[in-house]
């Protein structure tokens, strides 16, 4: 259960996209994994361990295996680190009656909105002050581990039909109060850029005229948390997917000194939540470039980068919807996996997932290898179905692979549910992945 208590403290530190990137970095330098950043010339040998980051959002570590990708192909696991939260605008604060102060915050990600309401909130994200010049702006990360907002709920009384459905507007419903302020507080703030950057610099140590741009978000403070009698299930922000991100860095943590012929790959993406869309994401050729740089270093053969792919197998990690026991009629009837019954094999016969039979197959092998049980997720047929990356990511390579994940509830909620044992058992089965031959 060590791991799990690991679990929990990384999901505490995993607080927005840079952070949890951050904290998975730390990790690898711990280890020996050495950066590669993409405007430098790479030195690459064979069981090297090495790291590309992109966007302080999206990192791909790597260790080179004792063959050419070419003949051995890639072996690669992947995630994203995203969730969906409030992003504060530009210009946040909002003054009202009696010197309260909201921010304008906007929807990122597709997030339940009522369960944000009445929480401690807290804030997290990069800041961006000068740098050696325009072109290259320095990038401050930030949590201020502490709550310093609320979105409150409208009292009852004032909405008698609440509780039998009640539309929400972000702009209108959704933002957050940081507190109350004098005129004079409030005159201060305004003199230095308002309030959140004020807050901000205050946890950096730094002026808030030195800020010139922010990216930041609101998370829940909460911690994570075992949940149940005998404590088979663990409750926490951002478990989606930051709980299969956690799986596959601990297995590549723990088989990164193993030798494999395969180059093993961890490749964690950012932006699945509003689409893969950006050059951080799914979509964009970042891991394709990582790709082809490892084989030109490896042969010279501009041409082995497609034997490589033909070569390769990926298993794209994003949770799964689990068996809800109040919502029966919502699922598939013979095909919803439950929290407690392994990793999930998502299939949708509209290919919005890459799972094909042969994908199927070889991650069912690999658990049977692993000694985990198995079990597939496939929509009702009268549902549509979403993407997710390994599906995006066949826009950049034609290479086989498996959509998969751990069945959760109350997906993109401000605090989801997954299984102890189901997390323990996608470690297994991705440290036999990563194992190779």
């Amino acid at each position: 259960m060590k791991q799990i208590d690991k679990l929990l403290n990384w999901l505490d530190s995993a607080t927005c996209n840079f952070m949890a990137v951050d904290t998975i970095r730390k990790e690898l330098e711990e280890v020996g994994f050495l950066e590669l950043k993409q405007q430098e010339k790479w030195e690459i040998i064979p069981g090297g361990k090495y790291y590309v980051i992109k966007n302080g959002s999206a990192i791909f570590p790597f260790v080179v295996g004792s063959a050419p990708a070419a003949e051995s192909g890639f072996r690669i696991i992947s995630a994203h680190s995203d969730s969906p939260c409030f992003k504060i605008k530009p210009n946040a604060e909002i003054y009202g009656d009696g010197g309260v102060v909201s921010l304008n915050v906007e929807k990122y990600g597709g997030g339940i909105l009522y369960t944000w309401f009445d929480r401690p909130l807290s804030i997290s994200g990069r800041v961006l002050v000068k740098g050696d010049d325009a072109l290259h702006p320095r990038t401050l990360l930030v949590d201020l581990r502490k709550p310093v907002c609320t979105i409150p709920h409208l009292a009852i009384h004032f909405n008698r039909t609440v509780n039998d459905g009640n539309k929400l507007s972000v702009q209108k419903d959704m933002k957050p109060v940081i507190g109350y302020f004098s005129a004079d507080e409030i005159a201060e703030a305004k003199e230095n850029g308002g309030f959140v950057k004020m807050i901000v610099a205050r946890a950096l140590n730094i002026s808030s005229c030195d800020i010139i741009d922010y990216e930041l978000n609101l998370y829940p403070f909460e911690k994570a948390s075992k949940v149940g009698v005998n404590e088979e299930y663990f409750q926490s922000a951002r478990i989606d997917d930051l709980s299969m991100a956690f799986a596959g860095l601990e297995a590549l943590l723990c088989e990164c000194d193993r030798e494999a012929e395969a180059t093993r790959v961890l490749a964690i993406f950012d932006n699945e939540e509003t689409g893969s869309g950006t050059k951080q994401g799914a979509a964009s050729p970042v891991l394709r470039d990582i790709m082809e740089r490892i084989c030109m270093l490896q042969t010279g053969d501009k041409e082995d980068i497609y034997r490589a792919i033909a070569a390769s197998f990926m298993i794209s990690a994003d949770d799964a919807h689990a068996w809800h026991p109040n919502y029966n009629e919502k699922y598939d009837p013979t095909n919803h996996p439950v929290i407690g019954g392994g990793p999930v094999v998502k299939i949708n016969a509209n290919c919005k997932y890459m799972t094909d039979g042969v994908g199927a197959a070889v991650f069912r092998t690999l658990c049977q290898e692993a000694g985990v049980n198995c079990q597939y997720f496939v929509n009702h047929s009268d549902v549509a179905g979403g993407s997710t990356l390994g599906n995006i990511s066949s826009s950049q390579f034609d290479m086989q692979g498996v959509d998969m994940g751990n069945a959760i509830w109350a997906m993109h909620s401000a605090r989801e549910t997954a299984g102890v044992s189901d997390q323990l058992d996608a470690i297994a089965v991705f440290r036999k992945f990563f194992e190779g031959r």
